[in-house]
């Protein structure tokens, strides 16, 4: 007979398991090398407010980085060899899908250091709160979290720039081409107008009147980001005239949404963050999954929700401009989404 009352039981018991076994070689390592160390290597995870897919057109995007955080320890060995420890918590499934898209980018970082580990043994150890899942920006948190860490073992004395470069590199294992928002976002924090150009991007770290309450929650599905942009080009290529029509629909959004994000407009902010969502579904990047959930945070009191990030998948935000019905929208959400997460932007 199990001791389990049903398949949900089993399930809600083995991730407790698997948090607290998380949480504790957590507490092991920060006891270990110590919390400020540690706190020196942190990078953000990140929600794209506005400028999915559109970004990688040189279009202006805003994205807000979260509270939650990757960090990294690297320690340099006698013996030849790599290991890594992901100690990272994660949706079901994410790590091992991008298992090997991770050992890419760690190896693109490394060669940008010309660290070559088969010469000198290394060991990385990856950990934070940041829970890795699609659109949260948890590559860019990882390999940002990376050359944090290999900058302080070499030592060498590492501008924020830098960290930036050597962290898109990592982004390419990952994506290919990125955009670059993403591990801008890990790297510098806070909410960023960013937009990508023919050689660095220019971004500009924005000031707000106030906090902004977001909820943000997962479908649990695992996308690729290399296939989801790779298909939205072929799109594009194959008609782009309609790719040109939602592009620029996108533009005038986004200035509009600069406008209201400055003045503290968030009525506005929410509306054309649903206008967003909508042109996310016409480019074909949400599911049925991220439709019900931006539903049901709207029917719940959000002021505005939509997807974020990759698409086809993931993640969705919902804007929710108090502490009352940033609970109320979580809580909606929870019975729907096996994650759900309360953060604000500052």
């Amino acid at each position: 007979m199990s001791e389990y009352v049903d398949d949900a039981h089993e399930q809600a018991v083995t991730k407790d398991l698997h948090d607290k076994a998380t949480a504790e070689s957590l507490r092991v390592q920060h006891e270990r090398i110590g919390e400020r160390t540690l706190r020196r290597t942190r990078a953000f995870g990140k929600l794209i407010l506005f400028g999915e897919h559109f970004v990688v057109y040189k279009v202006p995007a805003l994205v807000g980085a979260v509270a939650a955080y990757t960090d990294c320890e690297c320690e340099f060995l006698e013996d030849a060899g790599l290991e890594v420890v992901d100690n990272r918590p994660a949706v079901p499934g994410y790590k091992v899908e991008k298992k090997e898209e991770a050992d890419h980018a760690i190896d693109l970082v490394l060669k940008h250091f010309n660290l070559d580990p088969n010469e000198r043994g290394m060991k990385l150890t990856f950990g934070g709160n940041l829970t890795c899942s699609s659109g949260i920006g948890a590559s860019a948190a990882q390999v940002v979290s990376l050359a944090r860490a290999i900058g302080g073992a070499l030592p060498k004395e590492l501008t924020e720039d830098e960290v930036n470069a050597a962290g898109y590199e990592g982004e390419r294992g990952y994506h290919g081409t990125p955009s670059g928002i993403d591990n801008t976002a890990a790297t510098f924090g806070g909410v960023l107008r960013f937009q990508r150009t023919d050689s660095d991007p220019i971004f500009l770290k924005k000031k707000l009147t106030e906090p902004i309450r977001i909820v943000y929650a997962s479908t649990g599905i695992t996308a690729s980001t290399t296939k989801v942009v790779g298909d939205v080009r072929s799109k594009k290529e194959a008609n782009p005239e309609w790719f040109d029509g939602l592009l620029e629909k996108y533009v005038d959004l986004v200035d509009k949404a600069e406008v209201a994000l400055d003045g503290g407009d968030l009525d506005q902010l929410g509306a054309l963050l649903d206008e967003n969502h909508t042109l996310c579904q016409e480019l074909t990047v949400s599911c049925k999954e991220l439709d019900d959930l931006v539903l049901a945070a709207r029917k719940a009191g959000a002021i505005g929700a939509k997807m974020s990030g990759t698409g086809r998948g993931g993640l969705m935000l919902a804007l929710t401009p108090t502490e009352e019905s940033q609970n109320a929208v979580a809580a909606a959400l929870e019975k729907l989404a096996p994650s759900v997460w309360k953060t604000s932007f500052a």
